[in-house]
């Protein structure tokens, strides 16, 4: 095909039209409407990212990093419950960014106390638990949210089993969880496949109704045995998992294990 330098130099070369594909256009510029109608419906929701933290100084900086990546946060809230390692050193530095709010415990109270201490403060529409031992991806943010954006449910669990249960290598902690998870059902008429996940996202207003008293592991099965009595019904969807050992800092337990049962029959009743 010759230049528009050519077509210019010589008149007798027929300019070749441009030819517009009317639909094509029209897919378009709906495929733009779709996703531009996507985006701020996924940006009308304030979240609240909240990290319960103890002795995680190897991977907190990173676990922050990774939520940050997803970028669908109003704030990161994150609770230190005294941690002795040099994590508050490192905490201290990262609060430093604006999206970062530093709580601290002034001794050792564990998770339920921390993120007890956490919802005190937050400030978002929808609050996201995290942990901060790299088990949990943050990519998965989005369709841990999807229910709720969508207007589905107002609870959202992230199930480590619903669809790929051999990605936790220890069956003792399958088998764990699953015990702990249908005694829960029996006691909360809930149809869960993971129960103790560390994922739980949910509106910040079901928190006015719940008062969370365990300071430990306990604080899984409570809440999810106040929110069923409570009328919310809870919603699962699949999640990634990569789960560490004691040597790595692991820290849940048999001790957690027998008081997570006591939980679940004192909370029965809501």
């Amino acid at each position: 095909m010759k230049t528009s330098f050519e077509t210019l130099a010589n008149p007798t070369v027929a300019a070749i039209p441009a030819t517009v594909d009317a639909s094509y256009m029209e897919r378009m510029e709906s495929t733009l409407d779709r996703v531009e109608q996507e985006l701020k419906q996924a940006c009308a929701l304030a979240v609240s990212i909240v990290i319960p933290v103890y002795n995680e100084r190897e991977t907190i900086a990173e676990t922050v990093r990774r939520v940050q990546a997803v970028g669908i946060h109003q704030e990161i809230v994150i609770v230190d419950d005294y941690s002795m390692d040099g994590t508050r050193e490192v905490l201290v530095e990262l609060a430093k960014q604006p999206d970062i709010r530093l709580l601290l415990h002034g001794y050792n109270r564990g998770k339920g106390a921390a993120l007890r201490t956490a919802f005190a403060e937050v400030q978002g529409e929808v609050v996201l638990i995290q942990d901060a031992d790299l088990e949990y991806d943050p990519s998965d943010y989005p369709k841990l949210l999807a229910p709720i954006e969508r207007g589905e449910a107002d609870v959202v669990y992230g199930s480590r089993f619903l669809e790929n249960a051999e990605q936790d290598p220890s069956r003792l902690h399958r088998l764990g969880n699953r015990l702990l998870t249908t005694l829960s059902n029996c006691m909360t008429g809930l149809h869960l496949t993971d129960m103790e996940t560390c994922y739980k996202v949910f509106r910040r207003e079901l928190l006015e109704g719940i008062e969370i008293e365990q300071n430990r592991f306990g604080f899984e099965p409570e809440f999810t045995a106040k929110l069923a009595h409570a009328g919310h019904s809870i919603v699962e969807v699949p999640i990634g998992y990569r789960s560490r050992g004691y040597e790595e800092g692991k820290k849940i337990g048999f001790r957690d294990a027998v008081s997570a049962c006591w939980c679940i029959a004192k909370y029965r009743q809501g």
